[in-house]
């Protein structure tokens, strides 16, 4: 087996930048895809329907990183929420000089009312179908990028306590369609990507404590890294599965109001 020690020292940059970490920029910890990644543009489809939107709200907006790019051209009202108290005060600053108001509240409980917005968009931020059907006008449209289930499934083995994958891509479709939204696309992807080491994998982990709960990667959890890096290496890195899914939903103009849940 590789040297604990050695793979501590390695990692250790990574965590500590990890614990500096705001916004959510992830550009240098991008795999490299061997697969062919997912064959749609989620920027490219929410900028083809903010053309035609008033209004939009961006639901867990980051650092407001893609939504500030989306907007840039937007002259509508331009509405963002983010969870994390770290990042709504990035956000904010990020996206308010262009005229975007940004809500620090959960993506569960909306603080809008009924039939608010024109277009939402949500790229990996976890939403309630029914509480987004209800912010969405008559006529407008969802679009969602989401991870998918089997995402790095190859670290579950070194991970017994990794959480369990849901099935989010069935569960948002039919909560959405039981919504009253007609559901235009629905698409979802797997492919093979290798990351440069193990550093980069051990950031991602640490900036997503959902994955591994308690992860303690410079203790408690070192010598399962170590395991894993040994197994999964190859030439080029370490290969993983990545997966992605994409749904598209419509609300009839026709819609009754949606019920409000205040």
């Amino acid at each position: 087996m590789r040297d604990v020690t050695d793979a501590k020292e390695r990692i250790r940059p990574f965590v500590e930048r990890a614990r500096r970490f705001s916004g959510w920029r992830l550009d240098p910890f991008a795999p490299r895809p061997i697969e062919p990644a997912e064959p749609w543009s989620y920027t490219g489809r929410a900028a083809e329907l903010l053309r035609g939107a008033k209004d939009v709200l961006d639901l867990g907006t980051g650092g407001g990183e893609v939504f500030e790019t989306l907007c840039l051209s937007f002259t509508g009202r331009a509405v963002a929420t983010e969870p994390w108290s770290v990042n709504a005060p990035v956000a904010a600053a990020r996206l308010r000089p262009h005229g975007t108001e940004v809500v620090q509240c959960s993506s569960l409980r909306l603080p809008f009312r009924d039939s608010r917005f024109e277009l939402v968009l949500c790229r990996h931020e976890e939403l309630d179908p029914a509480e987004t059907a209800r912010v969405l006008a008559p006529g407008g449209r969802l679009l969602t990028q989401q991870i998918g289930v089997d995402r790095w499934q190859e670290l579950r083995p070194f991970f017994p306590r990794m959480n369990d994958p849901k099935d989010l891509f069935q569960r948002y479709r039919r909560g959405l369609q039981e919504a009253g939204l007609t559901i235009v696309q629905a698409l979802s992807h797997e492919w093979k990507a290798v990351y440069r080491g193990l550093g980069e994998i051990v950031f991602l982990l640490c900036i997503a404590p959902w994955e591994i709960p308690d992860f303690d990667p410079l203790s408690g959890d070192l010598a399962a890294l170590s395991r894993a890096e040994e197994s999964l290496t190859t030439n080029g890195g370490i290969v993983l599965t990545e997966s992605l899914f994409l749904l598209e939903g419509w609300k009839s103009a026709s819609s009754p109001p949606a019920r409000s849940r205040r």
